[in-house]
C-alpha cells in the first residue's frame, strides 16, 4: 500500500519505492530505503506527511509519498 494511506501514529516498514532515479535517490539520500521502519506522525487528507526516519522528522509531499510501498 502507499505510504498516503498509513493512518498518523502508525509504523510500517518500508517495502519499495517507485518512481523515477531522481525520486529513489533523493529518498534513498533521507535514509528512505526498502527494510527501513518509518513512523507517519503526521497526515492531511492532499497535504504534506511529517514521518519519522531513524529519529529524524521529514516532510514528503502527497505526490512523492505516493511513491513509497509500505506493509
Amino acid at each position: 500500500m502507499p505510504l498516503t494511506v498509513v493512518e498518523a501514529g502508525k509504523k510500517v516498514r518500508i517495502i519499495s519505492v517507485m518512481g523515477n532515479h531522481g525520486i529513489q535517490g533523493r529518498l534513498a539520500a533521507m535514509g528512505m530505503i526498502p527494510g527501513t521502519e518509518i513512523e507517519v506522525l503526521r497526515k492531511t487528507n492532499h497535504g504534506p506527511l511529517i514521518i519519522d526516519v531513524k529519529g529524524s522528522r521529514l516532510m514528503l509531499g502527497h505526490s512523492t509519498a505516493l511513491s513509497v510501498m509500505v506493509s
